[in-house]
C-alpha cells in the first residue's frame, strides 16, 4: 500500500532505486514502458544479445534516444541515462545496481544470469518462469544465503495467482485450487510455430507490425507455458500439480467455484489444493461465458455456517452449495507491472512469490513420435509440449524437465503424448545447468517414508 511513499522518500534522498534489465524482448519492452515514467527508478542497463533490437525497443515504447544515450554502465550512473550493452558482466561489476530483471525467457540463460546476479550480491526479478519452474527452489535459497531476493514477476500470472492465495490463507480460508484462464482447445496441443498466428487469428501484416516471437506464443497455445507457470505456482504457493497433468476444464467466472472444488462434492477437482487452468473455450471451440481468459483466480471453502452465509449476504459467487467461493483478476499486464515486484524488493525486502519448495515441475512430452536421431526444440517448438505433474512423480520417472530439452538428441523411441525421460535423450551441453538441476533435485527432494511413518 505504501510501495510508491517509499520510492518518493528515496528519491527525494537523491537515492534512485537502480535497476538492471536482461533481455528486451515483449516483456522487458513492457517493463521499459512504464520505467521511464517512475520517478525514482533508474533503469540504470538494458542488456540484450542484439544492442539494436533492444534500441528499437526503447524507440518503440517511446523513450527519447537522449535517454538511453550512455556509452557505459558508469556514463549511465552519472548522466541518469541508460546504457544498452550486450555484456551481463559489466553490467552485474556494477555495485550500484541493486535488482536485475531477468527477461530472457531462455531457460538456461535465465538459470545461469540469475546465479551471477546472486553471487554479485543483487535482486533478482525472475521473470523467466521456464528457468524457476527448472530450477527456482534451489536459487531461491542460494539469494537467501545471500541476504537477497529471489522473486517472481508481479504482473505475470504466478506472481498474481501466488498473491491471492496469501490473500486466502490470511483472511483463514482453506485454499480448494488455484489457477489462470486460457484460450486453449485441445486441438492446439499439437500446433508449431508454422501454425500459431492462425489460432490468434493474427494476419501476416499483424504479427510483421509486432515483436511477437512464434515460439514464445506457440508455447502459450500448445499448453506449455500453463504448465511451466502451474508448476511454478505450486512450487511457490505450496499446492499440487494434477497426478496426470493439467485438465484445462472450461469455466466461466459464475462456474469458478462450482468446477474448482474436489469431485467428492461435484467438482472436477480430484481433491483440495491443485492447480488448473480456467479454458475460455468449450471442447468444441465454442467460447465460455464470462470466462477469464486474460486473469487469475483462487477457489475456497468455507469453514462454517456463519462464514458460509456471509458468502451469500456479501455477494460471492459460490457454487451450488454455498460453501465454496472464488475470488479473482480479471487481467494481468506483465511488464507493465513488474516495477511493483523491483520495489518491493529493494524497498521492503519483500518477494512477490516466491519458488519455496519442489513440489510441480513441467516436463517434456513427445508432440509426435520421437525417432533416435532427431533433435528437441524447446517450449513452443515443433517435437514437445510439457506437461504439468507432481515433482514425486517426475523424479520417481526421471522425466526430463521441459527447460533441458533446448537441442538435445533422441536416442530411444518415444511415442506422442509420452513423457520424455533423461535416459531417452543424450545430455552432453550445458552440463553446468544440468549439474544446477540436479543439486535441486537432491537438495528438494521428499525424503522416502520411514517404517514408522508407513
Amino acid at each position: 500500500m505504501n510501495l510508491y511513499s517509499l520510492l518518493a522518500a528515496r528519491a527525494a534522498a537523491g537515492r534512485p532505486v537502480r535497476v538492471g534489465l536482461i533481455g528486451a524482448g515483449k516483456f522487458g519492452s513492457m517493463v521499459l514502458a512504464q520505467a521511464q515514467r517512475i520517478a525514482g527508478f533508474h533503469m540504470v542497463a538494458v542488456v540484450d544479445l542484439n544492442v539494436e533490437k533492444a534500441r528499437q525497443s526503447l524507440e518503440r515504447v517511446g523513450w527519447a534516444a537522449e535517454r538511453y544515450a550512455a556509452k557505459a554502465v558508469g556514463d549511465a550512473l552519472k548522466s541518469g541515462q541508460t546504457c544498452v550493452l550486450d555484456d551481463v558482466d559489466a553490467m552485474l561489476a556494477c555495485d550500484e545496481i541493486e535488482c536485475i530483471i531477468e527477461a530472457t525467457g531462455h531457460p538456461l540463460a535465465g538459470a545461469r544470469h540469475a546465479l551471477k546476479a546472486i553471487d554479485a550480491g543483487k535482486h533478482v526479478i525472475m521473470v523467466n518462469v521456464e528457468a524457476d519452474v527448472m530450477v527456482g527452489p534451489l536459487l531461491a535459497e542460494k539469494a537467501r544465503q545471500k541476504g537477497v531476493i529471489y522473486s517472481m514477476a508481479y504482473g505475470d500470472q504466478p506472481a498474481l495467482i501466488c498473491e491471492l492465495v496469501d490473500w486466502g490463507r490470511a483472511c483463514g480460508f482453506e485454499i480448494t485450487a488455484a489457477g489462470k484462464g486460457m484460450n486453449f482447445e485441445p486441438r492446439y496441443r499439437y500446433s508449431t510455430p508454422e501454425t500459431v498466428w492462425g489460432f490468434f487469428g493474427w494476419t501476416d501484416e499483424e504479427v510483421a507490425q509486432g515483436d511477437f516471437n512464434p515460439k514464445m506464443y506457440n508455447s502459450f497455445t500448445d499448453g506449455t507455458k500453463a504448465a511451466i507457470e502451474m508448476a511454478a505456482v505450486a512450487n511457490g504457493a505450496g499446492l499440487d500439480c494434477p497426478d496426470d497433468g493439467l485438465a484445462f476444464p472450461p469455466a466461466g467466472l459464475q462456474d469458478l467455484a462450482k468446477v474448482f472444488r474436489p469431485a467428492a462434492d461435484g467438482g472436477r477437482m480430484s481433491r483440495a489444493g491443485l492447480v488448473d487452468i480456467a479454458a475460455s473455450q468449450e471442447p468444441d471451440g465454442r467460447e465460455v461465458l464470462n470466462n477469464i481468459r486474460y486473469g487469475v483466480f483462487v477457489t475456497f471453502k468455507a469453514h462454517n455456517e456463519y462464514a458460509r452465509a456471509c458468502f451469500k449476504q456479501y455477494g460471492l459467487l459460490t457454487d451450488p452449495s454455498g460453501w465454496y467461493a472464488s475470488m479473482w483478476r480479471p487481467f494481468h499486464i506483465i511488464g507493465l507491472e513488474t516495477s511493483i515486484s523491483v520495489l518491493s524488493a529493494v524497498l521492503r525486502n519483500e518477494p512477490t512469490g516466491c519458488s519455496k519448495e519442489f513440489r510441480g515441475d513441467a516436463v517434456a512430452t513427445a508432440k509426435k513420435d520421437l525417432a533416435p536421431g532427431e533433435y528437441l526444440d524447446g517450449e513452443g517448438g515443433f517435437a514437445v509440449w510439457a506437461n504439468a505433474i507432481p515433482a514425486e512423480r517426475s523424479l520417481r520417472l526421471g522425466a526430463l524437465p521441459i527447460g533441458l530439452a533446448h537441442h538435445v538428441k533422441v536416442v530411444r523411441p518415444v511415442a506422442r503424448d509420452t513423457i520424455v525421460t533423461v535416459d531417452d535423450v543424450e545430455l552432453v551441453d550445458d552440463m553446468d545447468v544440468v549439474s544446477l538441476r540436479r543439486e535441486m533435485e537432491t537438495r528438494f527432494r521428499a525424503p522416502a517414508p520411514t517404517l514408522l511413518a508407513v
